[in-house]
């Protein structure tokens, strides 16, 4: 399969790809999948079912203290499937993009996130995933990301979006205000990541 590409310059990492025929969306969070290469070599994306784990452990003595802890994952995901660029670091961050391709004139993709109200352990104790936040970058990149720091609302809320023949990527970077005193255990909740497009 042979793709035509043209690069436009950017802040952060989102260049144009051509259109083409089927209409396509694919998201990366994490680990994802390529077939025969790279974007840029000619490659296909594929399902990939991992689900990685982002997560941290507070020290006892810094429980509720405000302290801010650096979260990190399991993710193996460092490199670009556009390209095999090196664009995030682990275990510090997890890599977010993917593209919307189409040949109709419609909009943008939709990037959301969905997250419960808590975390929550054996015991029924929660933390409100509002305590959980990002930053966002990727190696080499400067200015505005296409999927900006922010923190979830425990609720449906929009990560940001992809044009129209544009593939996108950022790396974030999660920490735990540790705003709060909470029992000991292991508190857990799923984010789902939905990429839709009109």
């Amino acid at each position: 399969m042979l793709m035509a590409l043209v690069a436009i310059d950017a802040g952060a990492f989102t260049v144009n790809i051509a259109a083409r025929n089927p209409r396509t969306l694919y998201l990366q969070v994490g680990v994802g999948s390529f077939t025969g290469g790279t974007y840029t070599a000619g490659g296909s994306p594929a399902n990939n079912p991992t689900v990685n784990v982002v997560s941290v452990s507070v020290p006892a003595a810094q429980v509720g203290s405000g302290a801010a802890q650096a979260m990190t994952t399991n993710s193996t995901a460092s490199r670009s499937l556009y390209d095999n660029y090196a664009f995030c670091n682990l275990p510090g961050q997890l890599y977010i993009g993917g593209f919307y391709r189409s040949t109709s004139n419609t909009g943008a993709a939709t990037l959301i996130a969905t997250s419960p109200v808590n975390l929550v352990n054996s015991t029924g104790n929660t933390i409100p995933f509002t305590q959980i936040r990002w930053t966002s970058s990727g190696n080499g990149d400067t200015g505005a990301q296409p999927f900006p720091a922010g923190a979830f609302v425990g609720g449906v809320q929009t990560i940001g979006s992809i044009s129209r023949n544009q593939w996108a990527e950022s790396c974030h970077s999660f920490t735990y205000s540790n705003s709060a005193v909470v029992a000991a255990g292991t508190y857990t909740g799923r984010v789902t990541y939905t990429l839709s497009a009109p």
